[in-house]
């Protein structure tokens, strides 16, 4: 049996590319399984659903090897699983050199399967890595020259400070004064905590 395993990042949403692919290799529709999620691990709905399918004698097509994951040492542990376990053959349309249908005899040729495997796991984690550790140095220096990030603190009401000063001395309970304030009770409560405001004979 023939099945195709695709997955895009949630940030990644077209499996077009992918997609066409597997319909070259002439696998069925209901045969493709379709993950929307990291590839930092393989805790995947999907992918462990077709798992469970798989079985000897059975055909595992990829895009390339970041698609069925990112992390090196789960990978080899993956392909291992798959080819050794299991005793189906898995084959990455890009990398032609990683099919194990045509090396399943072959000493060499497994040995140089394996091999390439190793290295592009490799390849494809340091690269997630260096992605990572790009990330972490461009937002260091965009903090070094005052770019904010998160979500902006919502600009107070005018009336702010002058509808706490009422609520500090009883004049207006707290939901006479979010109404004023044109926000929910809730909302009013939290800026109240976030500017450290309590009422006048709380602070005594």
């Amino acid at each position: 049996m023939k099945y195709g395993y695709i997955r895009v990042s949630t940030k990644e949403q077209n499996i077009d590319r992918q997609f066409s692919a597997m319909k070259k290799e002439n696998i069925e529709m209901k045969q493709i399984y379709i993950d929307k999620a990291s590839g930092k691990d393989f805790n995947r709905k999907r992918y462990r659903a077709l798992m469970r399918k798989l079985k000897e004698g059975d055909e595992l097509y990829i895009k390339s090897i970041d698609r069925l994951g990112r992390n090196y040492d789960e990978i080899i542990e993956e392909w291992n699983k798959i080819t050794k376990d299991k005793k189906a053959d898995i084959i990455v349309l890009d990398f032609p050199l990683l099919d194990t249908r045509e090396k399943s005899e072959n000493l060499t040729g497994k040995f140089i399967s394996d091999m390439v495997l190793q290295v592009l796991s490799y390849v494809a984690q340091i690269e997630r890595e260096n992605t990572h550790q790009r990330q972490m140095e461009g937002i260091k220096e965009a903090k070094k020259k005052g770019v904010k990030f998160g979500r902006p603190k919502q600009k107070l009401p005018d009336n702010f400070y002058e509808i706490v000063t009422l609520w500090q001395n009883n004049k207006i309970s707290l939901r006479e004064g979010a109404k004023l304030l044109k926000m929910s009770h809730s909302t009013f409560s939290r800026k109240l905590k976030e500017y450290n405001i309590s009422k006048i004979h709380d602070s005594k």
